[in-house]
This record gives structure tokens, C-alpha cells and sequence, in this order.
């Protein structure tokens, strides 16, 4: 069966801003606790997480679900996986620092996880600038997909990000980590499993 995209996507983007018009609605209501900074930078980190694993996901589960029409959901996720990013280095920048420069380029030197942090977000970058169709175009779809596949080590360097900063408790990165490395494996296995097409051209007189 295949899924009707139009309604659904509009669904999709909906609930992807949800979180954000929840924060603004607790931020309104004396709802951000007693840190609302913190609160502020753990929240939409975590959605930065959510939304890189889910745009992972889609590749697979297209393929494994026999819905091809879910790659239409696969930028989306992945422009919510930078929003969610930016508020989140946003939250540093102005609310923690207020632009300190100074002060910032001494954090990114000494606290090793806000390094790997700012690594996460600049991969993101050419990510979402050239997720349009007009820069597949341009790129040539090979060195595009060639490029996107940097959406991994930001995958990997915003898990270790959140590994390092919670310091005890690290059962959600240790979970994004596993979903991460998954989808990983999977795409290995996929790049190393022998294509029935080639093998057959080969075979063929």
C-alpha cells in the first residue's frame, strides 16, 4: 500500500514544530524550571538528535517497508534536524554567552564537548544548504550523495557531544549511539552486499 504523502507531510511538519511552540508555551507560563537556560539547551539538543536519527532512518525503512514515496520525508526531517540545531547553539551563543567572543572561543578551547558540539552543527551546514534539487543538480547526484554523507560523523560527533556533557547519567546517548551506529552497519552492509544486477552483466556472455 502507498502512503498519500501530501496530508502526511503536512502532519509531519506540524508535529516537528511542536517542540518548539511547546518550549514557547512554557517559556510564557513559568514552565522552564529553575534553570530555564538549561532547559532551553537540553531540550532542543535532544530534538536535534531525534531528527538526525529519524532522517537516518528513512533511507532503511523505505527499502525495508517497500515505500519508496518516504524519501520525500528525508529532507524535511533532516532542515528540523538543523533548526532544532541552530536554536540549540543559539541558546549558547546569545543566552549563555550573550556573544561573548572571547568567552566562547575560551569555552570551544577548554570544555571538549562543546568542541565536538560546534564540529556536529558546522557539518550540518552544507547539508541543509544544498539539500534543494537545484543544488543535486549542480553537485551531480553522486558527488551530492557523496557529500551528504557527512550527516554520519555530525550523527557521531552530536552523540559524543551529549556523551560528554551529561557525564553520569548517559543512557540517552548510549541510545542515540546504538540507533546511529545501526543505520551505520546498515548502510555498510548495503555498500559491501553484492549488486544481482552488475553480478548478472558480468555473468553474461
Amino acid at each position: 500500500m502507498r502512503i498519500r504523502t501530501g496530508w502526511v507531510k503536512a502532519a509531519v511538519f506540524t508535529a516537528a514544530l511542536w517542540p518548539v511552540f511547546s518550549l514557547t508555551w512554557r517559556a510564557f507560563h513559568d514552565g522552564l524550571g529553575a534553570n530555564p537556560i538549561e532547559f532551553i539547551t537540553h531540550a532542543t539538543g535532544d530534538w536535534t538528535l531525534r531528527f538526525l536519527v529519524l532522517s537516518l532512518t528513512i533511507t532503511p525503512a523505505r527499502k525495508l517497508l517497500g515505500q519508496p514515496s518516504l524519501i520525500k520525508f528525508r529532507r524535511m526531517l533532516g532542515l528540523f534536524a538543523f533548526f532544532y540545531g541552530t536554536l540549540h547553539l543559539t541558546t549558547y551563543l546569545w543566552l549563555d554567552k550573550f556573544f561573548d567572543v572571547s568567552e566562547i572561543l575560551k569555552d570551544i578551547a577548554k570544555r571538549r564537548f562543546i568542541t565536538i558540539g560546534m564540529l556536529a552543527f558546522f557539518l550540518l551546514i552544507p547539508l541543509a544548504v544544498t539539500s534543494t534539487a537545484g543544488w543535486i543538480r549542480r553537485l551531480g547526484g553522486k558527488r551530492w550523495r557523496r557529500l551528504h554523507r557527512l550527516v554520519y560523523v555530525s550523527a557521531c560527533a552530536g552523540v559524543i557531544h551529549y556523551y560528554w556533557l551529561v557525564k553520569s547519567d548517559v543512557r540517552l546517548p548510549l541510545m542515540y549511539g546504538a540507533m546511529v551506529l545501526l543505520l551505520l552497519l546498515y548502510r555498510l552492509a548495503v555498500a559491501v552486499r553484492p549488486n544481482p544486477s552488475s553480478a548478472a552483466s558480468r555473468a553474461s556472455p
